[in-house]
């Protein structure tokens, strides 16, 4: 079946767009990447998405403006993702957060009155109007209803697109916010059960936005991690910021700009100040960031450190990061990337939304993984909008 996937994450970047071929089902799902695509948003939209993410006030009618003008932009990068290709029978568009709030207890205490909520705007109904095609959207929906956090979403797709017969393996994403899937070794029996996934904490997001602060404006990202790759981390500093009490908090949990936002930057860049410290060097601390909350995660809610670990997002192609990502891993782990076993990790987490939106609109087949998410079932994911005829 042609599917396309949409997502646009924390970054605001623009929108991932994927047009696949799909078939099967779970250990025999195999997907063809036909075409991959960002089309970035217009900046005054980009800004007031980011705006909002980070606590900006809106009126209703803006806020009805601005998810219309979000799925405007998903349906264009749904038709020109499939110029030149085959038509695709089926979207699967994640939309654009710009809310998140995990639930309140912990796993095991859950009350009706203490849900967790989460916003992607880009209307899935706008979506199929403007392009005819069936879509499937607002996939969180259902396991925040069951108890769980609504993310992540993707480990049940990297599970059946990743997982190895004997290894085991953590599928790293390096978005805006950085998130982990622990796959063991197909192996070991009842293998699905013993699969994690959550949060890890900030990924690019307070990265591009020191870039952008240091060169008022005139850079978004440190590419390649050159200008990080020239400083020192601060150790003082890195302890600080490794106190937030998110690192602590055991899965499963969930997080966004809520927490890793602009907020938190300006705090690390005060204690920067403070020290006198070089712009290289901080950059290099909240590189050091990402990569020490990532370890720290493994070594705390493991049962063991894997054998490989497959990088995928856009800090994947973070060469600095990645190197110190290895360097603190030594030799318990080896740092690759999802292309290097098949799947290409610009795309990663558009083509897992495709695969969601197939599984519910082809196979009736849950989509999320309790132990990832703590939602009480196995739940159906997303809502169908169908053509009108």
């Amino acid at each position: 079946m042609y599917c396309i996937g949409l997502m646009s994450g924390t970054s605001v970047d623009g929108i991932d767009a994927a047009l696949l071929n799909i078939t099967g089902k779970d250990i025999d799902l195999k997907v063809e990447l036909i075409a991959g695509a960002t089309y970035p948003y217009p900046p005054a939209l980009r800004e007031k998405i980011i705006a909002v993410s980070e606590g900006a006030c809106l009126s209703i009618l803006e806020l009805a403006q601005l998810d219309d003008a979000i799925a405007t932009q998903f349906a264009l990068a749904a038709k020109k993702i499939q110029q030149g290709h085959p038509q695709a029978q089926l979207i699967g568009s994640h939309g654009q957060t710009v809310f998140h709030r995990p639930p309140n207890p912990p796993r095991g205490e859950f009350s009706k009155t203490s849900l967790g909520y989460s916003l992607q705007l880009g209307r899935g109904e706008v979506i199929t109007e403007l392009t005819g095609i069936t879509t499937v959207n607002k996939f969180r929906v259902a396991d925040i209803a069951a108890g769980g956090q609504g993310a992540p979403l993707v480990p049940k797709v990297d599970a059946y697109l990743l997982s190895h017969p004997t290894d085991d393996r953590c599928i790293q994403n390096l978005g805006g916010i950085s998130n982990v899937t622990y796959l063991p070794p197909r192996i070991h029996e009842n293998w699905e059960a013993q699969i994690y996934g959550w949060d890890t904490g900030p990924g690019n997001v307070l990265l591009d936005l020191a870039v952008q602060k240091l060169t008022n404006g005139e850079k978004t990202f440190d590419e390649n991690g050159e200008w990080a790759a020239q400083g020192n981390h601060s150790p003082e500093l890195l302890d600080k910021w490794l106190q937030h009490e998110f690192f602590y908090q055991a899965p499963p949990k969930s997080t966004g700009r809520e927490l890793f936002g602009r907020d938190f930057l300006e705090r690390c860049w005060t204690d920067a100040v403070a020290l006198q410290l070089p712009h290289q060097d901080f950059l290099a601390t909240l590189v050091e960031l990402t990569v020490a909350s990532i370890v720290d995660a493994y070594q705390r809610f493991l049962p063991q450190i894997p054998q490989a670990v497959l990088l995928c997002g856009g800090g994947s192609r973070n060469l600095y990061l990645k190197k110190r990502l290895q360097e603190n891993l030594a030799n318990q782990s080896k740092v690759l990337t999802t292309d290097e076993v098949g799947i290409n990790g610009d795309y990663k987490e558009a083509i897992a939304f495709a695969v969601l939106a197939y599984w519910r609109f082809s196979c009736s087949f849950p989509g999320n993984l309790p132990q990832v998410t703590g939602a009480r079932k196995p739940m159906l994911l997303g809502d169908i909008h169908l053509p009108v005829s």
